[in-house]
């Protein structure tokens, strides 16, 4: 597959980790994405994608492409062979200027780009970009799209502050200590992160101490669970497996078995990081 990424112009790079493209053929039709602080917009330019987010029971077909805001659960992803798409990575808090809605309404619901941003701009962009020449005009174009739509956002600067903290403790900071220092109540900053990214302070700290402590697991080497549980900042072993149920659905086992045939079936693939064998 080729992967061309880069990270965007001010101010657009507070808002977002990078810009992509996608295409070619994935290693496997559906893959699993664990949870991460993080939200995503891929405006497809191929065939449907095949997404079950959250906690719905079927799957649901998206031509034009998804946005998800920050996850509390795995979905499975169903790309199309080949596949071809543009995307952004944002950071937690990055969508909400681009939201017409607020965020807590698509938690663990992804939606098509179409129900965000409406047909006719969403046809009129997909157009644009199917004929652009290259990957680096594609993302050029996108980033102009974005640049138009950036809005201004009230309780933007506190919730970036304060996930900023969560993140730099990857998790490990008591929410009331993040409130008294940001001079409001516990309801008011659980309230702002529910409409700008979707989730609580709490919520988005547990995210980030799980996804620190599974992205820092060398799936080709021996794990001590009870080590890396307590040194992650979980009660125990047994607190570390439930959490890791939770997000995932898999115990801890059962996902090293499943990143293991993911390096094993294609070793070094651009997408063997994060996403997980689902067929």
């Amino acid at each position: 597959m080729e992967y061309v990424s880069r990270v965007p112009r001010p101010p657009l790079d507070g808002l977002i980790d990078d810009l992509y493209y996608l295409a070619g053929t994935p290693p496997y039709a559906r893959l699993t994405l664990p949870p991460s602080p993080a939200a995503l917009l891929i405006v497809n330019l191929g065939a449907p994608f095949h997404i079950r987010g959250g906690t719905d029971i079927e799957t649901a077909e998206y031509a034009d492409g998804c946005v998800i805001t920050t996850p509390t659960r795995a979905w499975d992803f169903g790309y199309p062979l080949p596949t071809r798409s543009v995307g952004v990575h944002f950071k937690p808090w990055g969508l909400a200027p681009f939201l017409p809605m607020p965020a807590a309404e698509l938690c663990d619901r992804p939606v098509t780009v179409e129900q965000v941003w409406g047909r006719l701009a969403t046809a009129e962009l997909r157009d644009r970009l199917a004929t652009a020449d290259g990957p680096d005009e594609m993302l050029t174009l996108l980033e102009a799209e974005l640049m138009r739509r950036l809005c201004e956002t009230p309780g933007l600067a506190l919730v970036r502050h304060t996930s900023g903290v969560i993140a730099a403790t990857n998790g490990a900071v008591p929410v009331g200590d993040l409130s008294e220092a940001a001079g409001v109540s516990t309801t008011h900053l659980a309230q702002r992160f529910k409409d700008l990214i979707g989730v609580t302070p709490k919520r988005l700290a547990r995210s980030h101490r799980f996804a620190a402590t599974v992205l820092a697991i060398n799936p080709a080497e021996p794990i001590d669970w009870g080590e890396l549980a307590v040194g992650a900042g979980y009660f125990d072993q047994a607190h570390f497996g439930h959490e890791f149920r939770e997000f995932t659905g898999l115990t801890p086992t059962r996902y090293i078995e499943v990143r293991r045939r993911f390096l094993r079936e294609h070793p070094g693939h651009t997408l063997d990081n994060w996403p997980l064998p689902a067929d």
